[in-house]
């Protein structure tokens, strides 16, 4: 069964036979189960009580196992200063992430994880896992790592250049 992409294909094909349109085969397609993705990833980790942001900041002081400066933390997100202090404050009031002080430079602080935050970040996590692995469920596990693979070299050439 023809998916979404391939009827355009096929109907460039017809008014313009001479243009190779296989790139949009591929771009079409990841901007299309992009709209599939995010809402399923958005609803699992908002049944959880937190935002895709908020989510983004505590897994990354979860993988990091210690405490990270604000800094850190906008640079390995890519969000920007300001919205990562507005998300923290929040993640504080609740208890999840906690503000220390910094021995190295009192100007600035070290965020961590409570441990309350460890429980709630791991459960939302897991089931995070589970519905990847739900949305990739149609790939066999080797065609899950080619995937991977290549959208990994090709994502790497972009990387490169910021």
């Amino acid at each position: 069964m023809p998916d979404h992409v391939e009827k355009l294909l096929k109907q460039w094909q017809n008014v313009r036979p001479d243009l190779d349109c296989s790139p949009m085969g591929v771009i079409g397609r990841i901007g299309r189960m992009e709209k599939f993705i995010s809402p399923a990833v958005e609803k699992v980790i908002n049944e959880h009580g937190m935002s895709r942001i908020e989510f983004d900041l505590m897994a990354t002081l979860r993988r990091a196992d210690q405490p990270l400066t604000p800094t850190e933390l906008y640079k390995t997100t890519m969000l920007s200063s300001g919205a990562v202090s507005s998300k923290l404050d929040k993640l504080v009031d609740r208890d999840w992430v906690q503000r220390l002080a910094n021995m190295e430079d009192r100007r600035s602080c070290r965020v961590a994880l409570t441990q309350h935050g460890v429980s709630i970040i791991d459960a939302a996590v897991e089931a995070h896992v589970a519905n990847e692995k739900r949305l990739l469920q149609s790939l066999t596990l080797e065609e899950q790592a080619d995937l991977s693979m290549l959208l990994a070299k090709w994502l790497g050439q972009y990387e490169r250049d910021l």
